[in-house]
């Protein structure tokens, strides 16, 4: 999956090869570079950072789960098909596992992650058939995020090699997840029809409350 025939490649590995074998907060740019068979300059061509190296990483998990993501079939629930692409992108992340745990134990992610994350979230829904245009799209590449986010977590436990906690974990958040954009949507929509309307709608109500204002009151002998 990693082309280590290119020096961006070797980098990547190098520096899950780090990450593997010591705590990541203690591992250097000048570490990674030297696992890389590079000197330090060489590095510094491609990347600044520690936190781009892992940016280039999530790149390559989200071509090759692409590769090898399967096809939504006809007639499965969304659900299914988003559950199947996650757990393919566990597959993808196995080799790596331990490096990942050093990485996730190191604390709160650098915030430069937040794009590339937020892009694989955009790249799974896209493989699981589901649309990511809009607002409405927006709000489901957050709603993964946090469904993934949690889930990884379990994964990175989970020592089974069925991976049955993850599986549970994952089903029982999309499930989760599921009720709740559901609600978001509809909240979307009217919200939405709302803006779209408003104007026009408050114009209505202004000029019915102004000729109501206009028209002459009841005559005094009235009963």
């Amino acid at each position: 999956m990693i082309d280590q025939t290119t020096a961006r490649g070797r980098i990547v590995a190098a520096a899950l090869g780090c990450a593997a074998g010591k705590e990541w907060p203690a591992v250097s740019l000048a570490d990674i570079a030297g696992a890389a068979g590079l000197p330090l300059v060489e590095l510094s061509r491609e990347f600044d950072t520690k936190a781009a190296i892992l940016a280039a990483l999530v790149r390559d998990i989200d071509q090759e789960l692409l590769k090898r993501a399967p096809k939504r079939s006809e007639g499965q629930e969304v659900r299914d098909a988003l559950f199947d692409v996650v757990m393919t992108r566990f597959d993808v992340l196995a080799p790596y596992k331990n490096a990942l745990k050093s990485i996730h134990a190191a604390g709160q992610a650098d915030l430069s992650m937040a794009g590339p994350l937020l892009r694989s979230m955009h790249w799974m829904l896209e493989a699981a058939g589901i649309s990511t245009d809009g607002h409405g799209g927006r709000v489901r590449v957050a709603g993964l995020a946090a469904v993934y986010a949690s889930v990884f977590r379990t994964w990175l436990d989970d020592d089974d090699p069925g991976l049955a906690r993850t599986m549970a974990a994952l089903d029982r958040r999309l499930r989760g997840g599921e009720r709740t954009l559901r609600n978001v949507e509809q909240f979307g929509s009217v919200v939405g029809r709302l803006v779209k309307d408003g104007p026009a709608f408050l114009r209505s109500v202004l000029r019915g409350r102004s000729a109501q204002e206009q028209r002459p009151g009841p005559d005094a002998g009235s009963v």
